[in-house]
């Protein structure tokens, strides 16, 4: 019995000890430079979130925050880098959709969606629109699903890659309309877009943010919002359940930052709060709010929630759309 209670009262000190060494690290950070990994090129709305958050924490903490883009392998290779990091708070990933989808595309990935990371939050919401091309006959929602069950599967769309957002957004709109539609993918928004822009295809969702300009120049017609509510950079643009009678038809991109797993809390905590405090900052609104895209910043433990919830709503999506990879 002395035994054991000196076993207990060993564990109970050691537990004490780790977590008065936990803290301490979370008082002491940040002491040395932040690294934001960002799993696409330069360019682009999650680059511009990066080094906008960079900025700011580099004025807040007094320590050089780098952006570090490791574009390829549908983000794969950028996450697998955070993954495998030490847990310490100094390197951190910019995610997007491709983290809850992927799960859903490779039998394997090089490491564990749900268990490899430390979700920090939420960031933004970037609105997509459907946008379709002068030459194809519609003017409305209700036209074009007219249209696509008159000439089922003649009627080509594009979108940013296999499984991407754009791609599971028209499929999820196949599948609630009752069309058939060819799928046809490109290696990027800027391809995709510049593609419907040739006339290659006839319609794509495309973020708000890309096109926005491109609709206000009349080389684009934009026919729905995907989402429940209009988006403030297109107000005059009906959202697909007014358009198309579709009530229960939302797909928003969303953008977020975790950490490794294994990040102590207290690090965790501070990440969340300070990244919190920026996206919340008028400057920071006035930058993204204009062009639809909406701080969406929570907690960790909603962030998670979300990532679980996304993951299971793109499984769905990709068994539909006959998208695995391997």
């Amino acid at each position: 019995m002395k035994f054991i209670a000196r076993f207990v009262a060993l564990a109970v000190t050691g537990i004490a000890l780790g977590m008065q060494a936990g803290g301490a690290r979370a008082q002491e950070y940040p002491s040395k430079p932040i690294r934001i990994v960002v799993p696409t090129p330069p360019g682009g709305i999650v680059d511009l979130l990066a080094r906008l958050i960079g900025q700011k924490l580099t004025e807040s903490w007094k320590q050089p925050v780098t952006v570090d883009n490791r574009g390829g392998g549908g983000t794969i290779i950028a996450t697998d880098i955070v993954a495998k990091t030490p847990p310490d708070g100094y390197t951190i990933l910019l995610v997007a959709p491709n983290l809850a989808i992927n799960p859903s595309l490779h039998r394997k990935l090089p490491y564990d969606t749900e268990r490899s990371f430390a979700p920090v939050t939420l960031l933004v919401l970037s609105p997509t629109v459907l946008v379709v091309h002068p030459s194809l006959p519609v003017n409305t929602l209700r036209e074009l699903i007219a249209l696509a069950k008159s000439r089922p599967g003649q009627i080509n769309y594009g979108s940013n890659g296999n499984a991407s957002g754009g791609h599971l957004a028209m499929e999820l709109l196949k599948r609630m309309a009752g069309i058939d539609m060819l799928h046809i993918p490109y290696k990027g928004p800027a391809s995709a877009v510049t593609g419907l822009l040739a006339g290659q295809v006839s319609l794509m969702f495309a973020q708000v943010p890309t096109v926005r300009a491109i609709i206000a120049r009349g080389e684009l017609r934009a026919l729905a919002v995907a989402r429940g509510v209009r988006s403030q950079a297109l107000p005059d643009v009906p959202t697909i359940a007014e358009a198309g009678g579709l009530p229960d038809f939302k797909f928003d991109t969303w953008f977020g930052i975790v950490a490794p797993a294994g990040t102590p809390g207290g690090i965790v905590s501070r990440l969340n709060s300070e990244i919190g405090k920026i996206m919340r900052m008028p400057e920071v609104r006035e930058r993204f709010v204009p062009d639809g895209v909406e701080p969406a910043t929570g907690t960790p433990e909603e962030f998670a929630a979300f990532i679980r919830s996304e993951i299971a709503n793109s499984a769905e999506l990709v068994r539909f759309a006959g998208a695995r990879v391997d």
